[in-house]
């Protein structure tokens, strides 16, 4: 789609972010009290996950897990976008614009509405920079930033987004989850007119087949010395800040970003 720019004094006119008011009738309005309601019903009411949901990478180990969490707060309806066979009708590539289209317009027009995106697509993989070939960094952007990007309310990032990972070198890994915790700011100031919260989760490392394998003995030997919990993290472990980020519980957290690491990130 093409939107017409406006002219001023016959050149274009710079865009400029148009922020809320915050007023009643505004998409970012005050939540209404629940005063009536007996504390333990607050407290259910306050982490309810209601609406629709698109997953990306929900067929994934953190993926599958945050999807059934969502499903036990309340879900009413779940699409799973992935590359992978599940027990899908199609697959979905999130760097394919066309596919990402019409998948949301499939989902939309099964459940009336999409009120949360959740990208957890992502690749990864240990190189040293200087074998890095372009193809291989665009494809890294392609899928952990421009993927994200199309489906994006809560990103998935990485604790590579603010510090270089050890022993694995990964620049192009590391630059691809720091693009998108700059893109959460940016996204979270544009879009809050519109009643949309954009909020990143950034896992530590986590024990899943992505760090499987006698290959990552060392590595897993590593994370864990430098690691203030001294073990790695489970799935289940990131279910907290992903109800958190899309129920009520987090109305007002716009352009965050959580921390699940075990804080490996406080050296």
């Amino acid at each position: 789609m093409t939107v017409p720019r406006p002219k001023v004094n016959g050149s274009t006119a710079l865009p400029f972010i148009q922020l809320s008011d915050g007023s009643v009738s505004s998409k970012t309005a005050p939540p209404t009290p629940t005063n009536k309601a007996s504390p333990s019903e607050r407290a259910r009411l306050c982490f309810a996950v209601k609406g629709h949901v698109v997953v990306t990478g929900g067929a994934g180990d953190i993926g599958s897990v945050a999807c059934r969490a969502l499903l036990e707060h309340g879900l009413e309806g779940l699409a799973i976008f992935d590359i992978y066979p599940l027990e899908g009708d199609k697959l979905v590539n999130v760097t394919d614009e066309a596919a990402v289209n019409e998948a949301v317009a499939q989902a939309e027009a099964l459940f009336g509405t999409i009120d949360i995106g959740l990208c957890f697509a992502g690749i990864t993989q240990a190189i040293h920079a200087l074998d890095i070939s372009a193809k291989d960094w665009r494809k890294m952007f392609e899928v952990n930033t421009a993927g994200a990007f199309l489906v994006a309310i809560i990103l998935i990032a990485s604790i590579s987004a603010f510090t270089a990972n050890f022993p694995q070198p990964q620049v192009y890994y590391n630059a691809s989850k720091a693009a998108l915790i700059s893109a959460k700011g940016s996204l979270a100031a544009e879009w809050a007119r519109y009643g949309i919260r954009v909020n990143s989760i950034s896992p530590g490392y986590m024990d899943t087949i992505l760090n499987e394998g006698n290959s990552l003995e060392e590595y897993r030997r590593t994370w864990v010395t430098r690691l203030p919990y001294g073990r790695m993290g489970q799935p289940e472990e990131l279910t907290g800040a992903v109800i958190l980020l899309c129920s009520s519980a987090g109305n007002y957290i716009t352009g965050a970003d959580i921390l699940v690491d075990g804080g490996i990130t406080i050296f």
